[in-house]
């Protein structure tokens, strides 16, 4: 396993000691670190779909909204 070795202020390691006292704080640090983790790749995921919508509706020409109301009319049964 690997250490880690950081500071925080004494008024947050006090109140992470008082509110998880009796528990495993090393497993309770890690589950945090893997949803910070997993929270950052959710974000790089959906920049790279916003981005690939950006280019994408660059890309596309536009609709006037009487075409879309026709398309609409003509595709209901």
């Amino acid at each position: 396993m690997a250490m880690v070795n950081f500071s925080l202020p004494e008024p947050v390691k006090a109140a992470f000691d008082k509110k998880l006292a009796g528990e495993n704080k090393s497993a309770v640090l890690t589950q945090l670190m893997q949803q910070a983790v997993g929270e950052r790749e959710r974000a790089a995921r959906r920049a790279r779909a916003i981005e690939k919508l950006l280019t994408l509706r660059a890309k596309v020409k536009p609709i006037c909204a009487s075409s879309i109301r026709r398309a609409r009319r003509l595709g209901r049964p």
